[in-house]
């Protein structure tokens, strides 16, 4: 009964948007002076969909400007100008760019997480009303650990032939990041956590990992949390992914499992996701599996900029401007639910212009 009473209370706020209730936001005096925010347009379908946020962002007068710089992926490291601009910014809107493969180049996105700290990354993948996907009521947030595991590039080449390759795992990073996943699960009104992990065959180190998990689970008894293997994990994601609400993982296993969540609930392009630190946040599409493109969406200008578009939703509430987010994903979920302007990854032939125009067309 309280079930069919909730879906018709949706239904009437669907219809009659009057009939919802605003939050009430208060802000201290001078929080609605424009924030600088550092752009890095990246590789690939990067310019294309950084180009589009900062389109929205204008023609909704969101209180942002942008400071832009040239980045790609095959630079040695990243430039120190742009570190600093982050640092002094606190915030930073990135396309995606391309880690070399092999050859012994560092990726810049590992090197921007390490030398910021941002040891959270969050990927938030969810059904898209509108969006047709083999799965209903997905609503998945991955939380993954962001600067160590087998991301902590300490290799070397024993004799020929023979590589050693460490994953560190370490007690202060693990319950951090448990801390992280379980205050968003508090905060956001989610009501399970479940930690991932390989802890039967990685004894150590990944049951140190879980170790960490269930300490910090102690502290938050209205949240259940519960454990599940990585190879299991991925087989119920793909299965069963509704039963799934917060996932807190390693850096490796979450790289997988955040994309293969995507995947289910309507593909990377309209995934959104950020990387945190206690002191700064890079926001960029979601799920990194394709976020460069290939060189047909560059010249055919078909990128999907929806994940970025969403993913700069969640910066605009990151910077404590919740009603210009809100704008902003009601806009892309109106663009969406219509179906008349989705790029090629999501079934339509429009380029990334015509979904930008569409999302500015039904901003309120």
């Amino acid at each position: 009964m309280a079930r069919r009473a909730l879906s018709i209370l949706k239904q009437l706020t669907d219809t009659h948007p009057a009939w919802t209730r605003s939050v009430t936001y208060m802000p201290r005096p001078g929080d609605g002076a424009p924030r600088a925010v550092t752009l890095i347009p990246g590789d690939g379908v990067g310019p294309l969909v950084t180009n589009a946020a900062e389109q929205v962002m204008e023609a909704m007068h969101a209180p942002v400007y942008f400071e832009r710089y040239d980045v790609h992926g095959d630079m040695s490291r990243v430039p120190p100008e742009v570190i600093e601009s982050i640092r002094k910014n606190k915030v930073c809107l990135k396309g995606g760019l391309r880690t070399p493969v092999g050859g012994g180049v560092s990726s810049l996105n590992v090197q921007l997480r390490k030398e910021l700290d941002l040891y959270a990354s969050l990927v938030n993948c969810f059904n898209l009303p509108g969006l047709p996907t083999r799965h209903e009521n997905v609503d998945i947030v991955v939380i993954r650990e962001n600067t160590e595991g087998e991301y902590s590039g300490l290799e070397h080449e024993v004799v020929p032939g023979v590589v050693e390759s460490l994953k560190v795992i370490t007690k202060f990073c693990s319950e951090r990041i448990a801390k992280y996943a379980f205050e968003y699960a508090y905060l956001n009104n989610r009501k399970k956590v479940t930690a991932v992990h390989k802890a039967n065959i990685m004894k150590l180190a990944d049951g140190l990992f879980l170790e960490s998990c269930r300490e910090v689970a102690t502290n938050y008894p209205s949240i259940k949390y519960n454990e599940i293997i990585v190879d299991n994990c991925c087989m119920q994601l793909v299965s069963k992914p509704e039963q799934f609400d917060v996932m807190v993982t390693p850096n490796l296993y979450g790289n997988l499992v955040a994309n293969t969540a995507a995947g289910i609930a309507g593909g990377t392009g309209v995934m959104p996701g950020g990387n945190a630190g206690a002191d700064h946040a890079v926001f960029e599409q979601g799920a990194s599996a394709g976020n460069v493109g290939n060189e047909n969406l560059i010249h055919q200008k078909m990128a999907n900029p929806v994940a970025l578009l969403l993913s700069s939703a969640m910066m605009l509430r990151h910077l404590q401007f919740p009603s210009f987010a809100d704008r902003l994903e009601t806009a892309v979920k109106r663009v969406i639910y219509e179906g008349k302007y989705m790029t090629k990854d999501l079934g339509g032939d429009s380029t990334t212009q015509e979904v930008v125009d569409a999302v500015i067309a039904n901003l309120d």
